[in-house]
């Protein structure tokens, strides 16, 4: 039986920092790579090679991913939403920066929060939580008006799109915690989300007409790589291992750290501009999480 620790140890805060780092860097990989594979392309070929990279780790490890247990449709309906959510992320860091897309992706604490309680009522909302709400509610509308505006390049389609992202990760995190996917191994679970998203990514690419080139330049062979490997197998098994592991709400203050991360590497390798407006809502959504995920002493 796996023993739960009640507090975040050296390790598990190394492992969430060293995640939290990759994510938002992946943001940027991502951006600087649509410019030679084209972005469900790019997606198909993430997702494709992550599913058999996994299928591969439950053969050696002899981890049952196709016996019967009662999952399959809601398995199903989180691999839809998880495929949903990473079209929108693909499509949208077309019309935005990666910076700016990774704080409204980052809003799926909050629909968490607001929508796990239709079912689970012991998750109900506290004051402070709704306190976190309205602080998450203010930095979104602030930051997509500074989108629409004509100062600069409007962002405005990438930035729903991302928030769009973000309402489906929650909605993923909702069935997965209302349904049987909450007793399966963290290999199934994200078996399911990977090898549905996989079947669906190449024939929505190809309804878009997207030209499918298979001569890649050293970088987008590397992105290509880094997100597979790192991003879409690595980092999602240690995350799921984790939170199997150690209290998910201590956990889940940590994802702040991605649009921070994600905002210094646009900066720097993209050279996006950190405005005023983005920073101010990254602090909110921030300050959000923490209010969100906070649970009064003795809960």
């Amino acid at each position: 039986m796996t023993l739960r620790k009640t507090h975040l140890d050296t390790l598990a805060m190394s492992l969430l920092l060293g995640c939290c780092l990759f994510w938002g860097l992946q943001q940027v990989l991502i951006k600087a790579t649509i410019s030679e594979i084209p972005p469900m392309f790019q997606a198909s070929l993430r997702l494709v090679g992550a599913t058999a990279l996994l299928w591969l780790w439950c053969l050696w490890r002899k981890i049952p991913l196709f016996r019967g247990d009662g999952s399959l449709k809601a398995g199903l309906l989180a691999g839809a939403l998880f495929g949903a959510e990473f079209a929108c992320i693909y499509v949208g860091l077309q019309y935005t920066s990666a910076s700016r897309l990774t704080v409204f992706l980052y809003t799926s604490p909050f629909w968490v929060a607001l929508l796990v309680p239709l079912w689970v009522k012991s998750e109900r909302l506290r004051g402070l939580q709704w306190v976190g709400l309205l602080f998450a509610f203010a930095a979104v509308v602030f930051a997509l008006r500074e989108g629409f505006t004509g100062d600069h390049e409007p962002t405005a389609r990438g930035d729903l799109l991302a928030l769009a992202a973000g309402m489906l990760w929650g909605l993923t995190t909702v069935v997965i915690r209302t349904t049987r996917l909450v007793s399966i191994s963290a290999e199934k679970l994200l078996f399911y989300q990977l090898a549905v998203s996989a079947a669906a990514f190449p024939l929505l690419s190809l309804s878009l007409g997207e030209q499918w080139s298979w001569h890649f330049s050293p970088f987008a062979v590397t992105s290509l790589l880094l997100q597979t490997v790192i991003g879409a197998f690595a980092s999602y098994l240690l995350w799921m291992w984790m939170l199997g592991r150690y209290p998910a709400t201590k956990i889940s203050v940590f994802v702040f750290f991605t649009p921070l991360f994600a905002l210094l590497f646009g900066a720097l390798w993209l050279k996006e501009s950190v405005t005023t407006g983005l920073l101010v809502a990254l602090a909110t959504v921030a300050a959000g999480i923490v209010l969100v995920n906070r649970r009064p002493a003795g809960a």
